[in-house]
């Protein structure tokens, strides 16, 4: 059987797929299409994280394909319906990275609300801004509101009550009499109510056609002037030039933004010069902890199924 690996991987679970596969693991097929295609003539099976493009074309590159392990929780960049038609299983690393973005939510919110990483270069040259920085806010009191109710807001929710925030949420796919929400102590609530309530705003969404540019000018207005809104889910959720000119005229206090529209984050654009905002390239669900736990859960359910009698 012959495996191809076209994004890192822990070298662990690599090792252990090879004891198994035929396997190729090569990151830099995510950037070679054409080598990546080539890879997949004779392949039973793909890992990929985010950026390997599971569409037509591949599927097409790849007859014996059997099963696509995603390293991690979003599905967009896979066409899972052709996946289907096609019989191919699609095994996600759910939940196996769930506390790395609650604590990228709630480290963020915090280093946004007392913006004292932006006196780092100052105070490196010998200034002292401390009568600047003064003006921190503390996370203790303030609200966290939630769009999107799944394992990982529940996780962030958990988080940030431990730090004595109050939470909100809206989720149109939980009905409200759900048992989830007693038993994480929130209650359910309209989209508006949230962004009109929170002190900080979290995306735990996925990108879907109802979710596309969900956060856009109308929803940033509705929020407070104070708050600050991260984003770890997907971009196009997000407008970006929304967000970049509501943050440059002070309509926003600050944002935290993970993923985007584009991605590689092309040079320029919107966010680039926006004042208070924190930028980082896809990384909130990646540490170390998580890399070695979502590596060995996908590589344990990719053996699992290529094992399992046909």
């Amino acid at each position: 059987m012959k495996l191809v690996i076209s994004e890192f991987m822990d070298e662990a679970a690599v090792d252990k797929l090879a004891q198994v596969f035929d396997t190729t693991y090569d990151p830099a097929l995510v950037d070679d299409r054409p080598a990546l295609l080539a890879a997949l003539a004779q392949a039973d099976a793909l890992i990929v994280r985010n950026r390997s493009r599971v569409d037509a074309a591949l599927l097409q590159a790849a007859p014996g394909l059997r099963v696509v392990g995603r390293l991690g929780v979003g599905l967009d960049n896979i066409d899972v319906p052709a996946c289907a038609g096609r019989g191919i299983e699609v095994i996600p690393a759910t939940g196996a990275n769930a506390q790395a973005v609650a604590e990228y939510v709630i480290g963020t919110a915090m280093a946004l609300l007392r913006g004292y990483w932006a006196g780092n270069a100052a105070t490196a040259a010998g200034e002292w801004p401390r009568a600047a920085l003064s003006q921190g806010r503390e996370i203790s009191g303030k609200c966290l509101g939630l769009v999107g109710f799944g394992g990982i807001g529940r996780l962030t929710a958990g988080l940030a009550q431990g730090l004595g925030m109050q939470v909100v949420a809206h989720d149109p796919m939980l009905a409200p009499d759900a048992a989830a929400w007693g038993q994480a102590g929130v209650g359910p609530a309209r989209l508006d109510e949230v962004l009109a309530q929170a002190d900080v705003v979290s995306l735990h969404v996925p990108l879907t056609e109802q979710t596309r540019g969900l956060i856009g000018r109308e929803a940033l207005s509705r929020m407070r002037q104070t708050a600050i809104l991260i984003n770890t889910s997907r971009g196009g959720i997000v407008d970006e030039a929304a967000l970049g000119a509501a943050l440059k005229a002070g309509r926003l206090a600050g944002a935290a933004i993970d993923v985007y529209a584009q991605e590689p984050l092309p040079g320029g654009g919107p966010l680039a010069d926006a004042p208070n905002i924190l930028l980082t390239p896809h990384i909130a669900g990646v540490t170390a902890e998580s890399n070695v736990r979502v590596s060995s859960l996908i590589a344990d359910r990719v053996i699992e199924f290529m094992s399992a009698p046909r």
